[in-house]
C-alpha cells in the first residue's frame, strides 16, 4: 500500500473516530457529567481560578481543561461537542506527534502506522472524544518524553526547556503525574547507560524550572490564596497521594488489573503487542536507545499504577505512546495475518454471543442489572447482528497484511462508536431526556437521590438537591429506588426515573441513608 493511501486512511481514521461521532451521544457520568458541569458552573459564576460541581468546591483536577473547555462552549454553545472538542483537538495532536516522532526515527510507513494504531485502538477512541483531562494530559506527556529523548540524543538544550515547558502545562492538566512519568523514566534511562550526572544537572536545570515554573505555578498560588488548606487538602492529600495509598471512590483492584486492561484496550493490536514483548530482547541488543527509553516509559506506567491502592482503567494509557510504535515495528515482522487477526476475531464472536449470554443471565441478574439488560436486549437487533457478522468477515477474509491492518481498524471505530450507542440508551440518553422534560416544563427544583449524574445538571441547566425526598419534590433517582415511594411518574427509561412525590406518602426510606458525597 502507498504511503499516500496509508495518509488518506489515518485522515479519513482521525475525522470520524475523533469528530464525526463527538456528538453521537450524550454526555456519560460519572466523569463527562462532571467535568462539563464544572465548565458551565465556572461560566456561570465567571470564577476562572476554581471550580465546583452542583455548587461545592471540586479539587479533583488542574484548571487547563476547565479552561479549553470553557472557550470551546462560549465558541459553540453547551452541547456535547463543545464539551469534547479540546479532548479531539488534543488527541488529533497527539497523534500528529507519534506521526513526526517516528518518522525521524524509523521512516515514513512505519510512523503512519504508528499513528493509526493509536487512532483507532479501542482505549484511545473512548478517551479521545471524552469531555475529560486525560487525552490532554496525554498529549502532554508524549510532547514531554519525545523532546526529552530528542534532547538526550542530540544535547540540543532547546529540548530540553521545551520538555519542561510541556511538563508544566502537563501539571496544569492534571497534576503531579505529569512530572512523575519523565523525571522516572530519565532515572532509571540514566541509572542503565551509568549517567546519573547527566541526569542531575538536567532535572535542576534554572532555566528549565524557570520556564515550568511560569506556566504551572501561577494557577497554584491563585487557588491556594482563594482557598488556602481546602486546596492543599482536597487536590494533593486527597486526590493525588490517598489514589495510590489506598483505594479510592472504591476503584481497586488486583496487582494484577492491567494486565486484561491491556490485552482489551489495545483492541484490534494485541497481537502486536505480545509481538513487541517477545522481540524485546532481541530488539534491546541492538543497542536501539528508543527501544530502551520507551520500554522504560511503558514498563514504569504499568508497575506504578499496578502498585496503586485507586485503579481506573485510563491510568495505564499513559504509558501507551511507546507502544503504539513498537507496534509499528512489530507489524514490519509479524508474518501470520490470522494472528494479527486473532484478538479482533475473539472479540467480535464475544459481541456476538452477548445478547445470549445477557437473555439467560436475566433471571438471575439484580434489580439494577436486570433494568440494564431489560433495555439493551431490543437493541441487539437483526441491523447489530449483521453489522457484527460482515465484520467478522472481514476479519476472517484473506488480504494483504497492510489492507487488513486498515480493515481492522476501521472495524474498531465502528464497534466503538456503534456499541457505545447502545450503552448510552441505558446510561446517557435517559439523563439527558429526564433534562430535557424538566426545561420543558419549566421545573425550578430537582432533588437527585440515590443518583450521581453531574450530566443532567449541565442539560437541564440547573443545580440539584441531594437529600431525602419531600412531599411535592420532583424526584430524579434510580427505576430500581420507585419501590420506595407513592409517585406519579413524570418521565422513565432505563434506570432512570423522574417523578413527583405524593402527599402522604409511605417512603421506605433506609434508616442511615446519608447523602452521596461522591463526584
Amino acid at each position: 500500500m502507498s504511503e499516500k493511501s496509508l495518509r488518506f486512511f489515518l485522515f479519513l481514521a482521525i475525522l470520524i473516530n475523533f469528530y464525526l461521532t463527538l456528538s453521537l451521544t450524550p454526555l456519560f457520568n460519572l466523569d463527562e457529567g462532571a467535568f462539563s458541569e464544572a465548565t458551565r458552573e465556572m461560566l456561570l459564576n465567571h470564577d476562572f481560578i476554581t471550580t465546583y460541581l452542583n455548587g461545592n468546591l471540586r479539587f479533583d483536577k488542574p484548571i487547563l481543561i476547565y479552561w479549553l473547555q470553557a472557550l470551546s462552549v462560549t465558541i459553540f454553545g453547551i452541547n456535547e461537542f463543545a464539551f469534547r472538542l479540546p479532548s479531539a483537538v488534543a488527541a488529533t495532536i497527539w497523534a500528529l506527534v507519534i506521526y513526526l516522532f517516528t518518522r525521524r526515527l524509523y521512516g515514513e510507513k512505519t510512523a503512519l502506522f504508528a499513528s493509526f494504531f493509536m487512532v483507532t485502538a479501542l482505549q484511545i477512541g473512548l478517551i479521545a472524544k471524552a469531555a475529560i483531562a486525560d487525552s490532554l494530559l496525554n498529549m502532554f506527556i508524549t510532547l514531554s518524553m519525545f523532546s526529552l529523548f530528542i534532547y538526550i540524543k542530540s544535547d540540543i538544550k532547546k529540548y530540553l526547556y521545551f520538555t519542561f515547558a510541556f511538563i508544566g502545562f502537563g501539571f496544569l492538566t492534571k497534576g503531579p503525574i505529569a512530572v512523575l512519568v519523565p523525571l522516572a523514566t530519565y532515572f532509571i534511562y540514566s541509572i542503565i547507560k551509568k549517567d546519573f550526572k547527566k541526569f542531575f544537572k538536567d532535572t535542576f536545570n534554572i532555566k528549565g524550572i524557570l520556564i515550568f515554573s511560569l506556566i504551572a505555578l501561577p494557577w497554584y498560588l491563585l487557588e491556594f490564596k482563594a482557598q488556602g488548606m481546602k486546596f492543599i487538602e482536597g487536590f494533593f492529600l486527597k486526590h493525588n497521594l490517598s489514589r495510590f495509598e489506598t483505594s479510592f471512590e472504591k476503584h481497586k483492584g488486583s496487582i494484577l488489573y492491567y494486565i486484561p486492561v491491556i490485552l482489551i484496550g489495545l483492541l484490534p493490536w494485541t497481537s502486536l503487542f505480545i509481538k513487541y514483548l517477545t522481540k524485546l530482547k532481541e530488539w534491546l541488543k541492538q543497542k536501539d536507545d528508543f527501544i530502551l527509553f520507551g520500554s522504560i516509559w511503558f514498563f514504569f506506567v504499568f508497575i506504578f499504577f499496578s502498585l496503586s491502592g485507586t485503579k481506573l482503567p485510563h491510568y495505564i494509557i499513559y504509558g501507551y505512546t511507546p507502544l503504539f510504535i513498537f507496534m509499528a515495528l512489530s507489524f514490519k515482522e509479524i508474518k501470520s495475518e490470522f494472528l494479527l487477526s486473532l484478538p479482533m476475531v475473539l472479540f467480535i464472536i464475544i459481541l456476538i454471543a452477548l445478547p445470549f449470554v445477557a437473555r439467560d443471565y436475566i433471571k438471575f441478574a439484580k434489580d439494577e442489572v436486570k433494568v440494564i439488560i431489560i433495555t439493551l436486549l431490543p437493541l441487539f437487533n437483526k441491523f447489530y447482528f449483521g453489522v457484527m457478522l460482515t465484520l467478522l468477515f472481514l476479519s476472517l477474509f484473506k488480504f494483504s497484511k497492510e489492507i487488513k491492518a486498515i480493515i481492522l481498524g476501521f472495524s474498531m471505530i465502528i464497534i466503538l462508536n456503534y456499541v457505545g450507542w447502545i450503552y448510552a440508551n441505558v446510561r446517557a440518553i435517559p439523563v439527558k431526556e429526564a433534562a430535557n422534560y424538566i426545561k420543558a416544563h419549566n421545573i425550578k427544583k430537582v432533588v437527585m437521590y440515590k443518583l450521581n449524574t453531574p450530566s443532567f445538571n449541565v442539560y437541564a441547566k440547573m443545580l440539584v438537591e441531594k437529600r431525602k425526598p419531600k412531599t411535592d419534590d420532583i424526584v430524579l433517582t434510580k427505576v430500581t429506588e420507585l419501590k420506595n415511594f407513592n409517585y406519579k411518574l413524570l418521565y422513565k427509561k432505563g434506570l432512570i426515573a423522574l417523578i413527583k412525590i405524593k402527599p402522604n406518602h409511605k417512603q421506605k426510606l433506609p434508616f442511615n441513608y446519608k447523602k452521596d458525597k461522591r463526584e
